[in-house]
């Protein structure tokens, strides 16, 4: 991946108008180009661990970069970064949980799992942690997946969900709002001729993570995935 991607959004955030954008506007559509270009090299690779994602169209993964400034107070009009959602249920509209990567300058990142689920859909998220809580355990403790990926991130309730008790083994991932994990990264990381294959190996982690979330994620609407 080339500095320019950094080095453009960088001039974006500092430049965030119309006039400046469609002034560099040759410069966006090569660079997005190339990024929509990465992202399916990612499919790909991650479709050898993960045959979901198999024939997934890198555009339906790709986030556009005009803000929506319908109903926000911060009136500029473009994303300081490029992102893509990679699943295999319906790209970056989908609930289930997927591979995600935001080029950010200073904070690019890689992440994974199920970012703001539905209420009906986080109870039932819960209570399939509470009840296969070793399960999960066994997943996000492994030393590999701690040290690329932590653990949840996000928001939090401040006491136990209703309905569970306050001893309940690891209770405090019953808290969470979403089941997102992330792995911020330096600059170099995505700039290096081998960040293909890092990340490849960095999302092979949340492999198992998606599978346990998705398996939750098709019960409730009515079908496996």
């Amino acid at each position: 991946m080339t500095p320019e991607v950094f080095d453009f959004l960088r001039e974006l955030r500092a430049n965030n108008n119309r006039e400046w954008f469609q002034d560099n506007k040759k410069r966006y559509d090569a660079l997005r180009a190339d990024f929509i270009s990465d992202v399916g090299q990612l499919i790909n690779r991650i479709a050898t661990f993960d045959p979901e994602i198999a024939g997934l169209d890198a555009r339906s993964c790709v986030y556009r970069i005009y803000r929506d400034l319908r109903f926000s107070p911060d009136k500029t009009p473009y994303k300081t970064y490029f992102s893509a959602y990679m699943t295999g249920f319906g790209g970056r509209s989908s609930a289930y949980g997927g591979y995600y990567i935001h080029l950010e300058p200073d904070t690019p990142q890689l992440a994974g799992g199920v970012w703001c689920p539905t209420s009906p859909m986080l109870k039932q998220l819960r209570r399939d942690i509470c009840d296969n809580m070793d399960e999960l355990a066994a997943i996000i403790d492994t030393p590999a997946f701690r040290r690329t990926f932590g653990t949840f991130t996000g928001e939090q309730l401040t006491r136990m969900p209703q309905g569970f008790p306050a001893d309940t083994p690891r209770g405090e991932l019953l808290r969470f709002k979403s089941y997102v994990v992330m792995s911020v990264k330096p600059e170099s990381y995505f700039t290096a001729p081998d960040w293909l294959d890092r990340a490849t190996e960095d999302f092979r982690l949340l492999q198992p993570l998606n599978r346990f979330l998705n398996y939750t994620i098709g019960e409730f609407f009515g079908k496996e995935p």
